[in-house]
């Protein structure tokens, strides 16, 4: 199998996402496990015992799958799951062992496969042992998962997909990626503070709470006043309040919330759909809404334009999200003189 290419087909703001779907042969847990394997070894297909766990990544974070490249170690690495880097086409790539990292015990039944990504910003690689399809998915049938599940994740997984035969486990690549490289993660300067601005009221939208306490402090020291919501739905529901509000008041819906910030990878709702639906409510539309996602990137950014975001910031631009989000405040309360 030579390199693969992935395209990104879905129309923007439909609630829906394509995953790759791809396995991992660990070693069997449970002696069931074992039994349903001893007809492999029976026929002597040289098969050794394994039991397939499934996982998944959004579509638009992967830029190929490749097989197993030539891989030279890197100095100083200081997680065991990092196994070097390779060359691909005048890029030098850093691969990881997701088994490692899941804490599995990989079995080696058929050579490895490749999954070459591009978020925030960074190109990164990670080997597991294939790849079997892409499904088209609605948000809506991603599930959070549960504590047992981050748990047994390492708090790897950022939503689970149940089909008939299996659960696959949509993969939290940008934690594992920012915790093998401290330089990745997303910082802000702790004296940054914006004059002028307190009193603007923001809401957010992100199923990752890290992110959350994050934005919430960013924009915080910058003096807004900022509401939380954990997936674009919670965040729907609560802006449709809002609107009833201002409805019977008779005031504009901006004198209770000023900017709409939100990721665009969450369940139940992406971000996209979140903004579509914003800007196409003739009440909510006057709503700036800024994409904060690490999938704003050259080659996606249309997708955001197409539903109307009024701004988007990748993740690591977490700094400017304040210094933005105020000019779009100003730009608007400016159109309403």
């Amino acid at each position: 199998m030579g390199t693969q290419s992935t395209d990104i087909l879905l129309e923007a703001g439909t609630n829906e996402l394509e995953i790759v779907e791809f396995y991992l042969e660990e070693e069997p847990k449970e002696s069931a496990d074992v039994e349903a394997n001893q007809e492999d070894q029976a026929l002597g297909n040289g098969h050794k015992p394994s039991r397939k766990g499934y996982y998944g990544v959004n579509v638009a974070k992967v830029l190929e799958i490749i097989r197993m490249p030539k891989v030279t170690e890197m100095p100083e690495v200081s997680h065991p799951s990092v196994l070097g880097a390779f060359n691909l086409r005048s890029r030098i790539i850093p691969l990881l062992d997701l088994s490692i990292w899941l804490k599995k015990k990989r079995v080696e039944n058929e050579p490895p496969k490749v999954i070459v990504t591009e978020f925030n910003q960074v190109t990164s690689a990670f080997m597991v042992s294939g790849v079997t399809r892409i499904h088209r998915i609605s948000w809506e049938d991603v599930e959070a998962p549960n504590k047992y599940v981050s748990a047994l994740s390492s708090d790897s997984i950022t939503g689970v997909v149940k089909f008939e035969d299996r659960i696959v486990f949509i993969l939290d690549l940008e934690r594992i990626v920012s915790e093998l490289n401290p330089a990745m993660r997303l910082q802000f300067d702790d004296n940054f503070v914006l004059d002028g601005f307190s009193g603007y009221k923001a809401l957010i939208a992100d199923d990752s709470p890290l992110i959350r306490e994050m934005i919430r402090d960013m924009l915080g020291q910058a003096g807004f006043q900022v509401e939380k919501t954990t997936n674009g739905r919670e965040c729907w529901d609560r802006l449709l309040e809002i609107k009833k509000r201002a409805q019977d008041e008779e005031r504009p819906i901006t004198d209770y919330v000023q900017v709409l910030v939100s990721d665009i990878e969450m369940p139940m709702m992406d971000g996209h759909h979140l903004c579509r639906r914003v800007k196409e409510d003739p009440v909510l539309r006057s709503l700036p809404v800024i994409l904060f996602s690490s999938l704003i990137t050259d080659k996606l950014r249309h997708r955001g334009e197409t539903v109307g975001a009024d701004d988007q910031i990748s993740k690591p631009e977490i700094t400017q999200l304040a210094r933005r989000a105020a000019a779009l405040i100003e730009d608007r309360k400016a159109q309403a003189r």
